[in-house]
């Protein structure tokens, strides 16, 4: 079954950016875009029969205009629009059982000036059950890298992941992997490690360099040891072990500026129905300069 890839979509340049990404995707994957907008609730419990059908009308334009102009720039891609009553948070994630892929803006039309984040994207990264993209206003600056990637010949797409050598998780490699072959683009596996609690105590000497440069050894060895299996999996994947000793999130962030993908992972929590994210994906999410792929896994 084709799958299709959803993308929320409400009229503001947020939704029309995580549209066009999502229609970029889809032609990609070879799989139809369907775009979803959700009519508003009303603010009270009964709602005019006039503003039902205005907000009604509002929904089937932006739908029209933006069906028309993505099937226009990507003539080979099937492209449905669908509205659909309801909270636009439970109306995306019940789209997302049934996708490959959901695409959302990092802000709608609510909010104020200075959010980073809206409430519909942070639940969908948290609970949809398929991979979230969650794709900011402006895009990706692919000359704005920090000072440790490596230069890419000819321009090429740059995705960045998060993988935790100790506890590597198959999930989120797997779509990494597969996002950087479908983009052709540089795979950069960012590994963030701390120094052991005890050596960074106010009551032990400061940890001299040949200590810390043993233990970044090790940490080496074993990114190297977690990706071999998809660098085996992925031969014409190009790849760049980044082994940093930051906070995951910090390290994250700072990968994030000049690429144009970063993958991290969310542990499904069967306690937690709604989902959760951790405190390294809520950072991400606020502070990426980039769109930021959310993979659920168990475990």
């Amino acid at each position: 079954m084709n799958l299709p890839v959803v993308a929320g979509i409400d009229g503001s340049a947020r939704s029309l950016a995580a549209a066009d990404w999502a229609a970029r995707e889809a032609a990609l994957r070879r799989a139809p875009l369907r775009l979803v907008h959700a009519a508003p609730s009303a603010p009270g419990p009964v709602m005019p029969v006039t503003a039902a059908e205005v907000w009604q009308q509002v929904g089937e334009e932006v739908l029209r205009h933006a069906v028309a102009d993505l099937g226009e720039r990507y003539p080979d891609l099937v492209v449905r629009g669908e509205q659909v009553s309801g909270r636009p948070a439970d109306t995306l994630l019940s789209a997302a059982a049934n996708a490959r892929l959901l695409v959302v803006g990092a802000r709608g039309t609510g909010g104020f000036d200075g959010l980073v984040m809206g409430s519909v994207a942070l639940r969908a990264a948290a609970a949809a059950a398929c991979p979230v993209v969650v794709v900011p206003e402006q895009p990706a600056d692919a000359n704005a890298g920090d000072e440790e990637a490596a230069p890419v010949a000819g321009g090429s797409a740059r995705v960045v992941t998060g993988l935790d050598a100790h506890e590597p998780v198959d999930g989120t490699a797997d779509f990494a992997f597969a996002a950087a072959r479908r983009h052709y683009a540089l795979l950069r596996v960012v590994h963030a490690w701390t120094l052991p609690a005890a050596s960074v105590s106010p009551l032990m000497l400061d940890v001299t360099e040949e200590d810390r440069a043993t233990w970044e050894d090790q940490e080496v060895v074993l990114l190297s040891d977690a990706l071999r299996e998809w660098r085996e999996k992925y031969p014409g994947v190009a790849v760049q072990p980044d082994v940093r000793l930051l906070h995951p999130a910090m390290a994250l962030v700072t990968a994030s500026s000049g690429a144009d993908l970063l993958v991290i992972g969310r542990r499904t929590e069967p306690r937690a129905p709604e989902g959760r994210l951790g405190p390294v994906a809520h950072a991400v999410l606020h502070h990426a300069r980039c769109p930021v792929a959310i993979v659920p896994h168990a475990g």
